[in-house]
């Protein structure tokens, strides 16, 4: 009698790396979404062009996703969609413009070092609120804070 082995379950199917990953895939490994992929992609913000099957789906190789994780932080710290698509135009140009991404880079870490600054002033601002209202509760005079038709502690 032939023996009959039962089939290994294929495992849920998974992208590889090497060969490419659906838009769906690249979507969840980055945390961006679909669509955000795809402006990345028309915007001129990608640095590679993302491959093709044959059937014209997006292929997303990791170069591609970590270039978009670098969008997404370059975006998170305030730069400008213009800033980025000029950023990847040079290093998609290769070498020869270091000096020009170097200054890029740094005009860009000074913006968001004055952004911080001011962030941190903000910051003592409330900390001191909290301590005004820490303070006032514990004693039990709250009633004195500040209200819209009298002065009294700012």
């Amino acid at each position: 009698m032939l023996e009959v082995k039962p089939q290994p379950v294929p495992e849920p199917a998974r992208s590889d790396p090497q060969e490419g990953m659906s838009i769906a895939e690249a979507a969840r490994r980055t945390g961006v979404s679909a669509h955000t992929l795809r402006y990345y992609e028309r915007a001129g913000l990608v640095v590679t062009t993302v491959d093709r099957t044959a059937g014209g789906r997006r292929r997303y190789r990791q170069l591609d996703l970590d270039w978009i994780i670098v969008c997404t932080k370059l975006r998170a710290t305030g730069m400008p969609i213009k800033t980025i698509r000029r950023y990847a135009e040079l290093v998609s140009a290769g070498h020869g413009n270091e000096q020009e991404r170097l200054a890029l880079m740094e005009a860009h870490r000074a913006d968001v070092a004055a952004k911080l600054a001011e962030i941190q002033e903000n910051l003592k601002l409330i900390d001191h609120k909290i301590d005004v209202y820490r303070g006032r509760l514990a004693a039990g005079d709250a009633d004195r804070l500040w209200a819209p038709n009298r002065r009294a502690d700012l």
